[in-house]
């Protein structure tokens, strides 16, 4: 299988698409022929394997797991070494400093990975009753290049192997034989054809769309002030120390009796004791809105009470999630000055009652809605001040199928969530044109889509798709697919990440 690392959509992947798309209406027959001469050549270099043992290197053989008890070691010249330094080089100019570390581990992780792939392709053909003639392996050997002495075979140069690198390098063409038929089959599959017809279908119709989004980060500082105002148990401030104890509940009421005993400070009995963060500061947690308790004190009745614990008071042993603790109040509480503290009700706000905020911009999505239906998408939108976004023409990509028009490619920041989002396909689709749909709640913001035009997809770009859909469906979803077949597999016993953490970065 090709040695290659998945990329997601960018910028520069979407401008990339369009330049395919330019080249191929400039000269649609010569351009088709460049890619299946690509697609010749990647089959040629890329899935079909360097055979040739690497010479030298340390003998090592290293484990990284199995597939169908077949064993997947490293072992200087075999199939899994060959694919790491094929990633590797490929990689090469990528690797810094700063990235060293993570690049690494993608080199032989995708290196492990194509290993796994190999041998499970070579137990599929073995389980077919498939192996490679004698007679074609032997004639497959003879024209290896190291082998070569004036465009002819050369028995001299043959013999001057041993006997055991002889087996090897012939076992590893038998493999690669294989290997090759397997892709070939595979590659050969045919697609319906009614299906190329149908994808280009899918292509049309396209929509051209105006927009007005409503961040939720707009959220109104009065709107957080009355939220405040009417929850003032949320916000009230806290000061408290504490000395958590992960043993056992009974070492923690051994301590807090030698603090209330005053056989030590409580300061003391902190940094000598205590079990978390806090110790070296005497157990000082801090100033803290009583909400923001939840993640020391789940039980709501123990927050409740550590909040209304007078000065100098302690609390009794409360449960905490790292063990057992025993709290001081150092103040009493007291309400929040809710100008100062207006950032912290907004986190809690958008984590807490994000309905509420949704709520509050749909109503005003439903506003502007009114508006536009009586008076037009452009002047309703300067009456309440916003700004508009457009974009199209787009099909009906949902999860931004690669050989489509893609959302993404028209960089409205505001739809990043929308490519998978089902809801907004179908509002998109189905609301008619010049007509306001209704609110969708997008990620961080609220949305009114205005379609208002509609059209089938360009000639050219539906004739692209059409054409290359049967190379896009070979290279990719059927790369795809026979990836996370195998990879997913009950046979793979993937043990890369302690063999890498033995092997190559040893923890100790």
């Amino acid at each position: 299988m090709a040695f290659k690392t998945k990329k997601q959509s960018t910028p520069e992947n979407d401008s990339m698409g369009a330049e395919f798309i330019r080249r191929f209406k400039a000269n649609p027959f010569i351009f088709i022929g460049t890619i299946v001469v690509l697609i010749i050549v990647i089959i040629a270099f890329v899935l079909v394997p360097a055979i040739v043992p690497a010479a030298g290197g340390p003998a090592v053989d290293l484990s990284f797991g199995s597939y169908a008890k077949i064993p997947i070691t490293y072992v200087p010249g075999n199939y899994f070494a060959q694919a790491r330094e094929s990633i590797a080089r490929y990689q090469q100019a990528s690797i810094n400093d700063s990235n060293y570390f993570s690049v690494n581990y993608q080199i032989w992780r995708g290196a492990f990975e194509e290993a796994v792939i190999h041998a499970a392709v070579l137990e599929e053909m073995k389980n077919a009753g498939y192996s490679a003639p004698a007679d074609v392996v032997d004639r497959e050997v003879a024209q290896l290049p190291q082998f070569q002495e004036n465009g002819r075979f050369s028995l001299t140069r043959y013999r001057q192997l041993d006997n055991t690198t002889r087996i090897s390098l012939w076992r590893q063409v038998q493999e690669s034989i294989a290997v090759d038929r397997y892709n070939t089959d595979i590659m050969e599959l045919r697609v319906s054809s009614k299906e190329a017809p149908f994808i280009k279908a899918m292509a049309s119709p396209e929509r051209t769309f105006d927009m007005a989004a409503f961040p939720l980060s707009d959220y109104p500082d009065e709107e957080l002030t009355a939220y405040a105002v009417a929850n003032p148990q949320l916000f009230q401030v806290t000061h408290l120390s504490r000395i958590t104890i992960n043993t056992n509940e009974r070492e923690a009421r051994q301590i807090l009796s030698t603090v209330q005993e005053g056989t030590q400070t409580f300061e003391d009995a902190a940094k000598t004791h205590s079990q978390d963060t806090y110790a070296d500061r005497g157990g000082d947690l801090g100033i803290k809105l009583a909400y923001e308790l939840a993640t020391e004190v789940p039980d709501a009745q123990e927050r409740e009470a550590l909040i209304g614990l007078a000065q100098g008071a302690y609390s009794a042993i409360v449960k905490v999630p790292s063990g057992w603790a025993f709290f001081r109040a150092e103040e009493a509480p007291h309400p929040a000055d809710i100008g100062t503290v207006l950032q912290k009700i907004r986190s809690y706000i958008m984590e807490f009652a994000r309905g509420q905020v949704e709520d509050f911009f749909i109503t005003q999505a439903e506003d502007l809605i009114r508006a536009v239906n009586e008076q037009g998408f452009d002047e309703a939108l300067v009456e309440k001040g916003l700004s508009k976004k457009s974009f199209g023409p787009l099909p009906l990509n949902y999860g931004r199928v690669a050989i489509f028009t893609s959302l993404s490619s028209f960089s409205v920041p505001e739809l990043n969530d929308a490519v998978s989002n089902e809801n907004f396909w179908q509002t998109a689709f189905s609301t008619p044109l010049n007509t306001p749909s209704k609110p969708l709640v997008i990620g961080t913001h609220i949305v009114v889509l205005y379609p208002h035009e509609e059209g089938p997809a360009d000639e050219t770009n539906a004739e692209y798709i059409e054409t290359a859909y049967a190379s896009y469906w070979l290279s990719y979803i059927m790369d795809q697919n026979i990836r996370s077949y195998f990879m997913n597999s009950e046979k793979l016993k993937d043990q890369f990440t302690e063999a890498f953490f033995k092997y190559i970065y040893p923890l100790d």
